[in-house]
């Protein structure tokens, strides 16, 4: 069992900056490999970015390449998402979530066994 609460979501204006985090309960955290998704109204929710559980392999959509930066501390039980240069597509409720992709599918939603309930991020033009 693990139960993850993001904080961090706002809004904010085109060109600025978020800092979202994710925190997990338990003494587990550093078993398990992160993902943040992002789920925007009537849409599916879709893989923004993860971290291996080690924090060796790292992986992002396209469109958040260079402005996203996902990182992890174990010690804190904590994963985090930084955001720079927000743009209005980039508002969506934002989830963590923790799983073991023995596969390798880190983009798989099916790969992630806990979710935490999500943080509204609102970036206005």
């Amino acid at each position: 069992q693990v139960q993850l609460v993001e904080s961090g979501g706002g809004l904010v204006q085109a060109g600025g900056s978020l800092r979202l985090s994710c925190a997990a309960s338990g003494r587990t955290f550093g078993n398990y490999d992160m993902g943040w998704f992002r789920q925007a109204p009537g849409k599916e929710r879709e893989f923004v970015a993860s971290i291996s559980r080690s924090g060796g392999s790292i992986y992002y959509v396209d469109s958040v390449k260079g402005r996203f930066t996902i990182s992890r501390d174990n010690a804190k039980n904590t994963v985090y998402l930084q955001m720079n240069s927000l743009k209005p597509e980039d508002t969506a409720v934002y989830y963590c979530a923790a799983g073991q992709y023995y596969s390798g599918a880190y983009y798989s939603k099916l790969s992630y066994n806990y979710w935490g309930q999500g943080t509204q991020v609102t970036v206005s033009s």
